[in-house]
């Protein structure tokens, strides 16, 4: 298993607080689809991580799964939901 850092997110429309993340990547080493990510988050074959720029903390990336809506990945420290991967900078195309 792998711990993985993820450094960047693309959505649809960058500026938009509302849009949906699509994909994840540390470039240039990875970047795979949320659903690539979940699937292997549920298979438990690595483990994705975000770090705060400013303390260095740790964020650990889970699964959320709304009742009647797809799946999406969100992050979880000192035992709360958050958003740090929303505050993340856009993956380079």
């Amino acid at each position: 298993m792998a711990d993985c850092q993820i450094t960047c997110i693309t959505k649809p429309h960058p500026d938009s607080p509302h849009e949906h993340i699509t994909h994840v990547g540390n470039p240039p080493r990875w970047k795979w689809s949320r659903e690539e990510v979940i699937r292997s988050i549920d298979a438990k074959t690595n483990t994705f991580f975000v770090r705060d720029p400013k303390t260095g903390k740790r964020s650990e990336v889970g699964v959320v799964r709304p009742s009647g809506r797809p799946a999406y990945l969100r992050t979880y420290a000192d035992g709360d939901w958050n958003n740090n991967l929303l505050a993340l900078n856009q993956c380079p195309i």
